[in-house]
Parts: structure tokens; C-alpha cells; sequence
């Protein structure tokens, strides 16, 4: 389904996750990712991916929600909304302040989420080093200060 997601997000070139992958972040013996599904009538219907984070101001961890993605048919049946629902009750119960995650501008889900009571951070601007600049940047040699 994450590959669902990425053609979902006009972006399926992008997306170059293997099972295999995926298996050994969900399940290795120190997890980077950890996951939720939705089944409806026995059918996978929607999953979140997510991973912690950790806020210096707050001081305690906090998730990060990678992915969250309700098939197409199952959308408006309550699929998203336990998800995010079984999030924000983890932050609860472990003490964590935020659930954070990104929306793309044009995604009509933002309306979803705003009704959730989710604020949009719109006065943060995201950055990302990645390709041949990332290389470039890690290849350096530690410059004297």
C-alpha cells in the first residue's frame, strides 16, 4: 500500500520500498518504524507508519507519522480516524506533547485533519538534503572551526 500512496501522491517514480525493506524496519530488534493497520471485513483497508521524535523544547519524544493512507474505498468510513485516533492515544499515554506529520498543499485531506483539531505550520518551512548534494555534503572532511 505505500506504493498506493505514492501514486495516490502523483509521485510513484519516487517510491522505491521493498518488502523486505519495510519488514526489517518494522521488525528488527531495535525498530526505526513502527505501523498500524485498518481492516475492514477482513480486507486491509488503510496503515500508518510512523517513527519517534523528539522535541528539545518539550523535552520527551513525540511521533512523527511518515504515512497515513486510507484506500480509496474505505475513505469516510472511520479508517483515518482510528488511526490517528490510536496515535494520539499513544502520545497519551506515554507522556508524549505532539504527533506531527506533513500534508502536501493540495491533499483534501487537510480538511479531515483540520476538523481533528489539527493546526497546519504553515510558518515552518521544510528542508531536505538528499541525491548528489547529500554525498557531496557527507564526502567533506570535517572542516577545522
Amino acid at each position: 500500500m505505500v506504493h498506493e500512496l505514492a501514486e495516490f501522491e502523483q509521485a510513484p517514480e519516487q517510491c522505491h520500498l521493498t518488502g523486505p525493506q519495510l519488514h526489517a524496519a518494522l521488525f528488527a530488534p531495535q525498530p526505526a518504524l513502527f505501523g498500524h493497520v485498518a481492516v475492514r471485513e477482513d480486507q486491509l483497508v488503510g496503515y500508518a507508519l510512523w517513527f519517534l521524535n523528539f522535541s528539545t523544547w518539550e523535552g520527551v519524544h513525540g511521533i512523527y507519522l511518515e504515512d497515513l493512507y486510507v484506500r480509496p474505498a474505505a475513505r469516510r468510513t472511520g479508517a483515518g480516524r482510528l488511526l490517528l485516533t490510536t496515535l494520539a492515544r499513544i502520545c497519551v499515554e506515554r507522556g508524549y506533547q505532539r504527533l506531527d506529520w506533513w500534508v502536501l498543499h493540495w491533499n483534501p485531506a487537510r480538511d479531515f485533519y483540520g476538523a481533528l483539531g489539527a493546526a497546519a505550520m504553515d510558518e515552518w518551512i521544510p528542508y531536505r538534503l538528499s541525491g548528489p548534494a547529500l554525498h557531496k555534503l557527507g564526502m567533506r572532511e570535517p572542516a577545522e572551526w
